[in-house]
């Protein structure tokens, strides 16, 4: 019986041993198509043996007879094959083409990126969350083709937002879409709370949004609960600003040098310098390095009939320039209950508060006061400007000392959507939200008591201290809000027949209200100061006999309903059609004029569908050609009841004991009036190549805005009348590229380069008279034929060098030498006003940026990189002339005698002629910015188990670190919020470079 069991054993063990011996495996690993394909990870599942395929497709591994191969190739669907004893084992993988499956969010609904037939670009939130931005769309700089957003630097600032140009003279400013609620602002938002941002471009994918979208679309998904359990994400970064360039201004003897050049000119007494001994780097008084830092966590859990996400953040921001600051509390909640397959219901709360405090000197200021004056005696006590500023500069540690926390600004946002969604007939999905966005903002401010000013003897005059005692302390307040009510109910019908026919359609209507009001006051007390305190910052503090207060206020209100439908059909996955129409009716403008039909139509064709394309064409896996039209309206810039005649306050009468306010037209009223009309075309292709390793989409377009809204100058009219009158058209191009692989097992990269390029023009606007629109005091013009808002003036030639270097060039009639020489642009032989020409647009004509990315086991690092060209910038902080004011360095080579410059103009400020608007002020804006580095680390996740997390990743970050630019301000980003007149650099404030680290824990 013992022999028997013993032999029972060693035959067990022997079937062990066989079973687990190891065998030596080949084959060939290809695609669909058959063709090889080279370095393909083939490994034993749970264990570390792996090789690659060679140049042939070829491999051979040794494993266990009863092992499992894993294949993963990056673009491919991972398979994995059961050796079974076998010896030879041929493995076709199939292209996993998730980019094409993702699912990209539209107007009303979703979409599959492959049946897309119009231009949208779609951004992971995992990618926002990379940049220690405090607002979301700041980090997506340099990520879309077509897409210009130029940042502010101060703290809390709202980035100008650009989608394929500008399109309007009235607001340029796409509309944000968050969870299907219309906002114009999203300051409020947490970008560590976002799944996903869609950038809508071209008028077939914004057409749905009708009146609403007419300058493009961004759409905003926030995170919900994930599938299966629940979770716990917790983000942290902590970082400092600094400022990398400052504008070069001369320090004490070169200003002294250039002062005295100046008065030597003009034929004036040379300045006494005695009592200023100082060499006082204003700019460098004002500025710091500033802390910033963001916090975020997110709890989630998903049971399967509920689903609840609670998310909280916290953010502060200093300002570079000091005193300011900025900090922003989020909370969302968003709970959806699912009692059966087929009904859902849900909520989403969005609450935000944000916090200000300004900084209480301006850039300007520094950069004017003279800086051989001393800064300050004590802390009570500082020294004024020199005598030929001290009217007009004051001292900037004085003032932002004098200023500092003297105003109180808090900003409420409560934000809420309740929605219900029911499936009913299989096919049918009935949807219904109601939407409340309510905004409240309130502010307090107090103007304290000067200090005592030290002025420091000049000549005869002696040192003295000054307080002025006119200066009496005041109060204000300032209260807003505004509301919006916004209802949606559609229903979709979605149908695959015979597994080639896929059919969606939409039906719906809208509805949505907006209303806002504010009130303004303050009050300065005669008799008594005001204590320095925000108790005592209320208007009610000063007392009523008291000289009579400044109030205002005002007040806004817009309804609009909306009807609208879409189908999208695709055959095969290769043939696809696309169209939709909304119905508008908006209270803006007169009743006969309020509705309007809007719509589009795009086709795509899947060409690698096709049977002669797979057969013929290797190496592409994926290509769609795509074309679209569209024509939307806009209404968005436009005021309230501009059709009906509007009045202003002109003189006051007095008759015996009654004073009378007289009241006169504001302007001349079009009873026409109605939304401009927005019309494009876009044609593109877009695809994967090389086993999915290179993805590319390019876009051509052409849009033109009809009817732009405009201020008419008429002839002999002093009044303007505001009409529909012109159009306006942008053409572009617009390319993304992206290449992603794989190097061995541990290493993988990608590329992302993307490129656009618009023409904007202005086709027509007042062709029957002379006229044209002006911003920024003349200094931008907009006319038929040109760009709009294009700088307008004169272009530089040269400096006038002698008296007989100007008999032989057109000069004004009191020109001299030392003074710029223009170009007689219409070649009469003289200077006059005629000569000004277009010099340049403060638009860039191309954007690009460039997005890399390595892993390396358990290390990960981005770098990005971006910027434009073809704009140009107007250097206003140059050209003030109410006083002596610092000098720039460029200054240093100022015209002195014959020869010595012909770029900068003589020391003089009474010579009106160098201070025309002309090239001279004008620099490239050209520029490249290293926009971020960052390197990371993800533990292991075996090492973390113990401890209860699923994934620690540590990170160092570096943002905006180096600026190549021919531009001399802080930052070549001028601003563009103005549309008629923007592009202008007064001391604008600096884009700082930022240096953060990070942790992200996940339980």
């Amino acid at each position: 019986m013992k022999r028997k069991a013993l032999l029972l054993l060693l035959c067990l063990f022997s079937f062990i041993y066989v079973s687990a011996q190891d065998v030596r495996i080949t084959g060939k690993v290809t695609d669909a198509r058959n063709e090889t394909l080279i370095g393909v990870s083939v490994s034993v599942k749970n264990s570390t043996i792996g090789t690659q395929t060679d140049v042939n497709g070829n491999y051979a591994i040794t494993v266990p007879s009863n092992g499992t191969l894993v294949f993963t190739y990056l673009g491919f669907t991972t398979q994995e094959i059961s050796v079974s004893g076998k010896t030879s084992i041929n493995v076709q993988l199939m292209s996993s083409n998730q980019a094409l499956d993702q699912v990209v969010v539209i107007g009303y609904g979703s979409q599959r990126k492959r049946d897309l037939t119009g231009s949208i670009t779609s951004i992971s939130g995992e990618e926002i969350s990379k940049s220690p931005n405090l607002s979301p769309i700041a980090s997506l700089q340099g990520k879309v083709a077509g897409l210009t957003i130029v940042n502010g630097g101060s703290p809390g600032a709202s980035p100008v937002v650009r989608i394929r140009g500008v399109n309007s003279t009235n607001s340029a400013n796409p509309i944000y879409v968050v969870d299907g609620i219309i906002q114009n602002t999203i300051d409020y938002l947490n970008q560590n709370d976002i799944e996903s941002i869609e950038v809508l471009k071209d008028p077939s994918s914004t057409a749905i949004f009708g009146v609403q979208g007419g300058n493009g679309v961004i759409v905003i998904t926030t995170k919900k609960a994930g599938e299966g359990k629940t979770t716990i994400a917790f983000q942290s970064s902590a970082g400092i600003q600094k400022i990398v360039d400052k504008i070069d201004v001369v320090n004490a003897a070169d200003f002294k040098r250039l002062y005295n050049a100046q008065l030597a000119n003009l034929n004036a007494a040379p300045f006494d310098y005695t009592n200023y001994t100082a060499d006082t780097d204003w700019q460098d008084l004002i500025m710091q390095t500033a802390p910033m830092s963001n916090n975020n966590l997110t709890v989630s859990t998903n049971s399967g009939k509920s689903s609840t996400l609670i998310n909280l953040g916290y953010n502060t921001q200093d300002g570079v320039v000091k005193n300011g600051s900025y900090d922003r509390y989020n909370v969302r909640f968003n709970q959806e209950i699912r009692p059966t397959d087929n009904f859902k219901l849900g909520a989403n709360f969005t609450g935000s508060r944000t916090s200000f405090n300004p900084t209480a000197v301006s850039l300007s200021n520094a950069l004017w006061a003279a800086p051989i004056a001393p800064v300050q005696l004590d802390e009570n006590t500082y020294y004024s400007m020199p005598s030929f500023q001290r009217a007009q500069v004051g001292n900037p540690i004085a003032n932002l000392n004098r200023n500092d926390r003297t105003s109180v600004n808090k900003n409420y946002f409560a934000i809420g959507t309740v929605y219900g969604e029911l499936k009913v007939l299989k096919d049918f999905k009935i949807r219904s939200s109601f939407n409340a966005d309510m905004r409240f903002t309130g502010s307090r401010g107090y103007s304290p008591l000067p200090f005592t000013l030290i002025n420091l003897g000049e000549g005869l005059a002696q040192t003295e201290s000054f307080f002025d005692r006119n200066v009496r302390t005041s109060v204000n307040q300032n209260q807003g809000e505004s509301r919006s009510y916004q209802q949606d109910h559609t229903i979709t019908y979605d149908k695959t027949f015979k597994e080639k026919h896929k059919v969606t359609t939409l039906a719906g209507f809208s509805s949505l209200y907006r209303a806002g009001q504010n009130v303004s006051g303050s009050r300065r007390d005669t008799t008594l100061n005001i204590p320095n305190h925000p108790d005592f910052w209320y208007i009610d503090i000063v007392n009523n006999s008291n000289p009579a207060p400044s109030l205002g206020g005002g007040g806004t209100e817009t309804s609009q309903l909306s009807y609208f439908g879409r189908v999208n059909y695709a055959f095969d996955n290769k043939y696809l059609v696309n169209a939709s129409v909304r119905r508008d009716g908006i209270s803006k403008f007169a009743p006969q004029n309020r509705w309007g039909t809007f719509g589009s139509v795009g086709l795509g064709w899947v060409i690698s569908e096709e049977g002669f394309f797979k057969s013929n064409i290797k190496g592409i896996d994926f290509l769609k050609f795509r074309g679209s039209w569209g024509t939307l309206g806009n209404a968005q810039g436009f005021a309230e009841n501009l059709y009906l005649p509007g009045v202003s306050i002109t003189d006051v009468g007095v008759f015996g004991d009654n004073v009378f306010t007289s009241v006169s037209p504001a302007y001349i009223a079009d009873p026409n009036l109605r939304w401009e009309v927005v019309r494009g075309i876009d044609f593109g292709f877009e695809g994967l190549a090389l086993n999915s390793r290179l993805n590319f989409d390019v876009a051509i377009y052409n849009r033109t805005t009809k009817d732009i809204l405009t201020n008419v100058i008429q002839p002999s009219e002093s009044l303007n009348l505001r009409t529909n009158m012109g159009n306006i058209s942008n053409k572009g191009i617009e390319v993304a590229l992206g290449w992603k692989d794989k190097v061995g097992n541990d290493f993988t990269y990608s590329v992302n380069p993307n490129f656009s390029y618009n023409k904007n023009k202005v086709e027509s606007i007042g062709n029957n008279f002379n006229f044209g629109l002006f911003g920024n005091g003349g200094v931008n013009r907009t006319v038929s034929g040109e760009s709009i808002g294009h700088f307008f003036g004169f272009r530089q030639t040269g400096i006038y060098q002698s008296t007989a270097d100007m008999d032989n060039v057109a000069t004004f009639p009191n020109s001299l030498p030392g003074d710029i020489s223009y170009e007689d642009t219409n070649g009469d032989g003289v200077l006059t006003q005629d000569d000004r020409i277009n010099l340049g647009s403060p638009l860039p004509d191309f954007l690009y940026g460039i997005n890399l990315s390595f892993s390396y086991k358990n290390f990960d690092f981005l770098a990005e990189g971006q910027g434009v060209a073809g704009n140009f910038i107007y250097t206003q902080r140059r050209t003030q002339r109410f006083a002596v004011v610092n000098y720039e360095s460029n200054r240093l080579n100022a015209y002195t005698t014959p020869g010595s410059s012909n770029i900068e103009p003589i020391l003089d400020s009474t010579r009106p002629n160098n201070y025309f608007m002309s090239s001279y002020f004008l620099e490239p804006g050209d520029y490249f910015r290293l926009r971020t580095l960052q390197l990371g680390y993800t533990f292991n996740k075996k090492q973390l188990t113990a401890l209860g997390l699923s994934n620690i990743r540590v990170f160092v970050s570096g943002q905006n670190l180096k600026t190549w630019t021919k531009a001399t301000g802080y930052t070549p980003e001028a601003s563009v919020g103005s549309i008629l007149g923007g592009g202008a650099d007064n001391g604008v404030y600096p884009i700082p470079a930022i240096y953060t680290v990070g942790l992200n824990l996940n339980f």
